[in-house]
């Protein structure tokens, strides 16, 4: 069986991403979300294993000491993210397609780790002005959280061209197919 392949996302909070690969993960494309793990707390309907694979400190600890992530990050003061290798591998041994939405040091890892088997796609959104409206309207973080994203979003965007493409996200109406023939050209090429 052929192994799959592996689309990633990478963003500052806010640009649209998670719209993005909600709109991807109901059209036709062939593949699976990676559901990431994370130490941080559910906001709103988010669900154990649907969203994130919600952990304790504690537990996110241990796993980054037994070699369990593919990558992590301490994306926030004390809030972690990662990979799990396990999940990873078995769907994609399995020939599955991945999808990840990561930030943009975890996204780098894996496009390193994958190679060529990966599409390491950046999502920019138009301005910080626009990224604190976006935020603000989503109304799921206090005003001091959306400050401290606002100012990580300027070094976040600092790594964009280290992706395969960037991809600015005005209008989610036409991003959405813009990146669906990026995808679509990804999984043809040999």
């Amino acid at each position: 069986m052929t192994q799959g392949k592996v689309i990633i996302f990478s963003a500052p909070s806010g640009a649209g991403k998670s719209t993005l690969i909600n709109h991807l993960l109901r059209g036709d494309h062939p593949f699976q979300f990676s559901i990431s793990a994370t130490n941080r707390p559910p906001r709103g309907n988010e669900q154990n294993g649907i969203e994130y694979f919600f952990l304790s400190t504690e537990e996110f600890l241990y796993k980054i000491s037994n070699h369990e992530f593919i990558e992590y990050e301490e994306v926030y003061p004390n809030k972690f993210y990662g990979t799990l290798k396990s999940e990873v591998e078995r769907a994609l041994s399995a020939g599955t397609n991945l999808l990840f939405d990561v930030d943009v040091k975890g996204g780098l890892k894996l496009k390193k780790y994958f190679g060529n088997r990966a599409l390491a796609i950046f999502v920019q959104p138009p301005s910080i002005e626009e990224l604190r409206n976006r935020l603000e309207h989503r109304g799921t973080d206090a005003p001091e959280v959306i400050d401290e994203r606002l100012s990580k979003a300027a070094s976040e965007m600092e790594f964009a061209p280290q992706f395969d493409v960037i991809v600015m996200n005005k209008n989610i109406l036409e991003t959405v197919p813009q990146v669906k023939l990026l995808i679509s050209n990804f999984f043809t090429a040999e």
